[in-house]
């Protein structure tokens, strides 16, 4: 994202004072797909294929976002809700500045941060390690990763069993290693947290430090995103929530109305 839309939205205002931290206005994004649905195919080909600039067997376009618009502000946790490929994820990664829209702008006052549950830790190294590389990653000096150590490892409950800490990633459960990624990416104050299905993994009690985490990082003059298809962390954390279906925001207001709507949508 630029410089300017940044600093465009930096600058804004609203009349009672509210800041706005990510302006989305009229955002389209498009996945482009080559290659046909026939069998596997020969890499050998697909190779020869990309080296010629040829993409050959056809292209499928898949309009992943369409036309959203909204302006998040700054102490707001907002969640992001919709079926299964609605389109969720997509808008978070173009908020983050991993996808560019295809129309349509994104204007952001600081740098968004994405939290996914498949954010990349090195499997080959111990959690202890990856803590320190996360928080560097994450714009962290070493003497703040340093001192959030601790912070980070009994937040995440990776040693309440034994010293996981000490071991390599690739030998953590899935739900271990989401609870370290949640956890590097919570010791840090965000001007956006975006948070992808983070909350879905762990245990109760690990759910409820998040949901806490959360609204700390909003007292904090943040502003959090979070998708999940749990609805009660939903309501137990947003205020307020951006209903998407087929790539459209069919609906943003107060987390009661939204999901009202949205479970009656749904029939659960």
């Amino acid at each position: 994202m630029a410089v300017a839309e940044q600093t465009r939205t930096a600058q804004a205002a609203t009349a009672d004072g509210r800041v706005p931290t990510v302006i989305a206005d009229d955002v389209h994004v498009v996945y482009r797909v080559y290659g046909g649905s026939k069998g596997r195919g020969s890499a050998t080909a697909a190779l020869n294929r990309i080296l010629r600039r040829k993409p050959g067997g056809g292209m499928r376009e898949v309009h992943a976002v369409r036309g959203v618009s909204f302006t998040a502000y700054r102490g707001e946790a907002i969640g992001l809700i919709g079926s299964n490929g609605s389109g969720k994820s997509t808008l978070l990664k173009t908020i983050a500045g991993l996808l560019p829209p295809e129309r349509g702008r994104v204007y952001t006052d600081g740098q968004p941060s994405l939290l996914g549950v498949n954010a990349a830790l090195m499997n080959d190294l111990t959690g202890e390690r990856n803590v320190v590389l996360g928080g560097l990653a994450m714009g962290m000096s070493r003497e703040q990763v340093r001192e959030r150590y601790e912070g980070i490892v009994d937040f995440s409950g990776i040693n309440e069993k034994g010293d996981f800490i000490t071991l390599p990633m690739r030998t953590y459960s899935s739900g271990m290693a989401a609870r370290l990624r949640f956890s590097i990416a919570a010791a840090k104050d965000h001007d956006v947290l975006m948070i992808d299905e983070a909350l879905a993994t762990g245990d109760k009690k690990f759910q409820k430090r998040s949901e806490a985490r959360i609204r700390e990082l909003r007292q904090e003059a943040g502003t959090v995103f979070l998708v999940s298809h749990n609805n009660k962390s939903i309501r137990d954390t947003c205020e307020r929530v951006l209903w998407l279906e087929h790539g459209q925001l069919r609906m943003d207001g107060p987390t009661a109305e939204v999901l009202k709507a949205y479970e009656k949508f749904t029939g659960k």
